[in-house]
């Protein structure tokens, strides 16, 4: 047996609103029926006093009443009353409710039908009361002659002519009533079918179990999402953009999954402050695919996608935390190079290797001893002073490595004799990854800067590099100066270096302009920053300076 599915949300929402506009109009129409039969009454009863007022207050009345036969003159003139004012009757008594005219010309001379004694004590009343005509609104009034009753004028409407009027009112309020109710259900049927389009014939139990898989997504998807309406304000933004964008600090009611931050949701994408690259990409008409940006403290790779459907336009942005990996990529390259700086050195050993043989067959020795000696001398002489100077064994293979490098290509890399980083003294907080990419990137962008095409070296070559643990301010820091014989950096980009995409075709270095904005975003992640300035040598000078907490040092004790 088939389980008949509940009806879509937009079907109970229309089949409520029809009920919803029946019952009113019913509602609207009976009211109206009711105010119109009650206003008819009171137009009859106003209609029947004027008339019998009229007749009470004629002269010729009071005169005709004093003759022998009142009704010969008062007959005609009740009837042409009556046709005139188009009332049912008009009859004129004397005090005792002998009838001296009828609109029945056989009920002239009979008694009254119906209440008196108001009008016999001076009073003009109405009723409704059934006479020899049948049920009907009617008036009666006192006719005075000298400050005397002298007889009494009651002028009436039959029921059934109110009725009739009110039915041909009703037959009108029940048309309105009609076509109100059509253009409403019209209007309904044409409201919820775009809700239906809207919702896609889902009813509301599919849809709120659509919001709690909606809920649990933005919480179980790790990558940022966010998404902008057509005027680039953000909509929407799950736990894991707020993180990635830094907008942690803005959350109104956390967990609930819904991207709603204090200060975040409804503002401009320009207004977040986010990094002039990164903003630029959210605020881009076109799409972007696997962006790579920095912010204060991450890599992020960005990804847009325009929606263009209904009224407005907006954007689907999807964000990746590439920070880690871009750490694992730089110490891949260190690594690279540490391979290629074997490679390297390999081949040079095997040449002196022939050389020093080829010498000792020639029968030359002592230049064989020598020639061997001044180059083991060379190699040593670095690595000793490495070493000797930098305890931190990561540091010291990277230099030692990079070293090797700058050789292959023609420049010389030295340290500095004030350079000493000893053991213990850098602590946990920063990690050798770090290291890696502040020193690495420095060093690679000023041996890049000082490399000097085949031939056309004027100088040499050479970068020099700084690194040490000193105090300052009452605390440790760590300093890290790099100096090459490069062209040095124009004076209006000595800011933009640090910025994501710089490079120049005089310096080269990173073709993604990627290096050097790593370099500071790593500092400033640890509290400290990154400066460019011009070296005495005519090149560029790279520092960076981060504080370094203080390593516990273990206490001892006697026993």
């Amino acid at each position: 047996m088939r389980v008949p599915r509940p009806r879509s949300l937009a079907g109970q929402l229309f089949a409520m609103q029809v009920v919803l506009v029946a019952l009113l109009v019913a509602g609207c129409a009976t009211y109206a029926w009711a105010n119109d039969r009650e206003q008819a009454e009171l137009s009859a009863q106003r209609q029947a006093t004027a008339t019998a007022t009229a007749v009470a207050d004629s002269p010729s009345v009071r005169a005709a009443i004093r003759t022998e036969n009142p009704t010969k003159v008062l007959q005609p003139y009740a009837e042409r009353v009556r046709r005139d004012t188009g009332v049912t009757f008009v009859t004129i008594m004397d005090p005792h409710g002998t009838r001296w005219t009828h609109p029945t010309p056989e009920e002239i001379g009979g008694t009254f039908v119906g209440h008196r004694g108001p009008a016999l004590r001076g009073r003009t009343f109405h009723e409704t009361y059934t006479g020899t005509l049948g049920p009907s609104v009617r008036v009666v009034t006192p006719v005075r002659d000298g400050g005397e009753i002298v007889g009494l004028v009651s002028a009436g409407i039959a029921v059934e002519e109110i009725s009739e009027q009110v039915g041909r009112q009703v037959g009108t309020l029940l048309a309105v009533a009609g076509l109100a109710l059509l253009t409403g259900g019209v209007g309904t049927y044409l409201v919820n079918a775009r809700l239906r389009r809207h919702t896609h014939g889902m009813n509301a139990t599919e849809l709120s179990r659509m919001r709690d898989y909606h809920e649990a997504a933005l919480h179980a998807v790790r990558e940022g999402l966010l998404m902008l309406d057509g005027q680039r304000r953000v909509a929407l933004l799950n736990d894991g953009a707020r993180e990635l964008l830094g907008l942690t600090g803005a959350v109104e009611g956390a967990g609930d999954g819904t991207g709603r931050a204090t200060g975040v949701v409804g503002r401009h994408v320009a207004d977040l402050g986010l990094p002039p690259g990164l903003t630029g990409a959210l605020l881009a008409s076109e799409r972007r695919v696997d962006e790579v940006h920095l912010t204060d403290d991450r890599v992020v790779v960005v990804n847009t996608s325009p929606v263009s459907g209904g009224e407005q336009r907006g954007t689907v942005v999807t964000l990746r935390d590439h920070t880690e990996l871009q750490a694992l990529a730089g110490e891949l390259d260190t690594a690279r190079g540490f391979a290629e700086a074997l490679r390297s050195q390999a081949h040079e050993a095997a040449n002196r290797l022939h050389t020093v043989i080829s010498l000792i067959e020639l029968g030359r020795t002592g230049e064989a001893v020598r020639f061997a000696t001044e180059e083991l001398e060379l190699a040593q002489a670095l690595t000793d002073q490495v070493v000797a100077a930098v305890a931190e064994p990561v540091l010291a293979a990277l230099l030692l490595g990079k070293a090797a490098q700058a050789n292959e290509r023609g420049v010389e890399l030295t340290l500095t004799p004030e350079s000493r980083i000893d053991d213990g003294l850098l602590p946990p907080e920063l990690p050798a990854r770090d290291l890696v990419t502040v020193v690495g990137n420095l060093v690679d962008n000023a041996v890049e800067a000082s490399a000097h095409p085949a031939g056309a070296a004027e100088q040499p070559a050479r970068v020099t590099v700084t690194v040490l643990v000193h105090e300052e301010g009452g605390g440790h820091e760590l300093l890290v100066r790099v100096t090459d014989s490069g062209p040095g950096i124009p004076r209006q980009d000595v800011e933009e270096v640090f910025r994501r995409g710089w490079s120049t075709k005089a310096r080269g270095g990173d073709s993604r302009g990627l290096g050097l904005a790593l370099v500071r975003q790593t500092a400033r992640r640890h509290g400290g920053d990154a400066l460019a300035a011009h070296a005495a040598c005519g090149g560029a000078e790279f520092t960076v300076r981060l504080p370094l907490r203080p390593v516990p040092q273990p206490t001892g004790g006697s026993r």
